[in-house]
């Protein structure tokens, strides 16, 4: 019999090897672009849909002037996990779809490590369209897009919000506090009808900066993994 401190140790390994840092994870690629016809309710989608169309309406916007897609979402808008990030880069913005560059590879082996893939979660950003060399948002700029993020919160009406990074995290919860003194505990926060349970985590383009911080990556993981939904 394997005992539990062992176990724990073979998982932990198991889940360095998923993230390690340099992205060098199996040669068996995965495809986050296959969908699946995920059926949802016609009030959902009708929302979704206008939510989009408000986001593509927005005028003088030198984001939205620059960018050559809107980034408005991936996975499954019936998934009970919902995942935020900051804004999307050059690949996303190339795409249309949230995390498809090297962070977005990343973000899949993290999600493997729990059992989850984009089929079981749902995933945005903060900002819907690229910010010039990918830098981080300004106040202002996210200022105009936190209704809409806000507003796609609710309709989703996930039972746990993970939060990926200091931009979300200062966005939706309004802490100016270090991420490190907020990450791994979980927040009852309410978005217009929605009440969710709020969780806080590194975003996956810092984990590549700093690989030290993985291990705790993997303590907030293992917390989405193992909360009742």
């Amino acid at each position: 019999m394997i005992k539990k401190n062992n176990l724990n140790s073979i998982k932990l390994i198991q889940y360095y090897n998923l993230i390690n840092h340099n992205l060098i994870y199996n040669n068996k690629a995965i495809n986050r672009y296959k969908k699946d016809n995920i059926q949802i309710s016609t009030d959902k989608a009708n929302n979704l849909e206008r939510l989009k169309k408000s986001i593509n309406l927005i005028k003088n916007c030198s984001l939205k002037n620059n960018a050559t897609n809107m980034v408005f979402c991936d996975g499954n808008p019936k998934s009970r996990i919902m995942l935020v990030g900051e804004a999307p880069g050059a690949n996303e913005d190339k795409e249309g779809l949230p995390f498809v560059g090297r962070a977005g590879a990343l973000l899949d082996k993290m999600l493997a490590a729990i059992d989850l893939d984009r089929k079981k979660v749902y995933i945005s950003n903060i900002i819907n369209y690229r910010p010039p060399d990918n830098r981080r948002p300004t106040d202002e700029e996210i200022k105009r897009y936190l209704p809409f993020i806000t507003k796609h919160i609710e309709i989703i009406n996930p039972k746990i919000l993970v939060l990926l990074g200091s931009t979300a995290m200062n966005a939706l919860i309004g802490n100016e506090v270090v991420i490190s003194k907020m990450r791994g505990k979980w927040i009852e926060k309410k978005f217009g009808s929605c009440k969710t349970s709020v969780i806080i985590t590194f975003h996956p383009d810092f984990l590549m900066r700093q690989p030290a911080q993985k291990k705790m990556a993997w303590i907030d993981l293992k917390m989405i993994r193992d909360k009742k939904v």
